[in-house]
């Protein structure tokens, strides 16, 4: 099995493993791919199995990457997910590796990551990312942490930017953070989370991260989706959008 890197060219007519098959996601689907456009400029790499499978990773240069942290001179992954008949076939460590090389290439001083103390959904594997080698270099509120695999011992070691560590948004009701960086989350934020706010008749407040500025500002590390109810921190899960999902979310806090 081969592994294919995407470019402005191709990008088009090949899929990015999540949502090819989801049909209501269709319009999120294709602002993903406009995401991943844009990024490309910034050096950003979508790299996946050749085959249409959710088994892939993403990376580029930690000062252009969406998220609210300082590591100058490393790369920082982006989503990284093996998934189905493919888990286990050593594809993860693969990927990883081929990001590790491109970053000694680079002269990079090594390869950061956001994922949560526990596993986070539509985060990296915490646990996993630690047996390959990556080490905790700062924590945050509600339980995220920045992992990184160091190439240059002597490099200064990557931290999350200030405000991240301020607290969460005061607010009655829902907050949300959410960008395209995602397939899934444009449509599940301005559908499904609108509506089952407005079922419940809880105030909801959409935040969209349309730029890097934008984003390496979030209060939160996951700019992919973040969800806020009456002040606290409430989930990275995409699906507390849908209703049957809501209330088990919302109850909890």
């Amino acid at each position: 099995m081969e592994y294919i890197s995407l470019t402005p060219s191709d990008i088009a007519t090949e899929h990015i493993c999540c949502a090819f098959s989801d049909k209501k996601c269709k319009e999120s689907y294709a602002a993903k791919k406009e995401w991943l456009r844009k990024e490309f400029a910034n050096g950003y790499v979508f790299r996946r199995l050749d085959e249409r499978a959710k088994v892939f990773i993403e990376y580029g240069p930690a000062e252009a990457a969406w998220l609210p942290i300082d590591a100058p001179n490393y790369l920082a992954l982006g989503c990284f997910w093996v998934s189905g008949k493919y888990k286990g076939e050593g594809h993860g460590k693969q990927l990883l590796s081929d990001v590790l090389l491109t970053a000694k290439r680079q002269n990079k001083s090594g390869i950061v990551t956001v994922v949560g103390k526990k596993k986070n959904h539509f985060m990296s594997d915490t646990k996993w990312l630690i047996k390959q080698g990556f080490q905790v270099c700062d924590e945050a509120l509600n339980g995220f942490v920045l992992l990184y695999l160091p190439i240059i011992s002597e490099a200064e070691k990557p931290q999350f930017l200030a405000h991240v560590q301020l607290g969460t948004p005061t607010f009655d009701g829902c907050v949300v953070y959410y960008s395209n960086r995602c397939p899934f989350s444009e449509y599940h934020v301005t559908k499904s989370l609108i509506e089952s706010c407005e079922k419940r008749k809880i105030p909801l407040k959409i935040i969209k991260l349309e730029s890097l500025t934008q984003a390496q500002n979030c209060p939160s590390p996951a700019t992919i989706f973040t969800l806020y109810y009456n002040g606290e921190f409430v989930t990275t899960d995409i699906s507390a959008c849908m209703d049957k999902r809501f209330d088990k979310f919302i109850k909890a806090h």
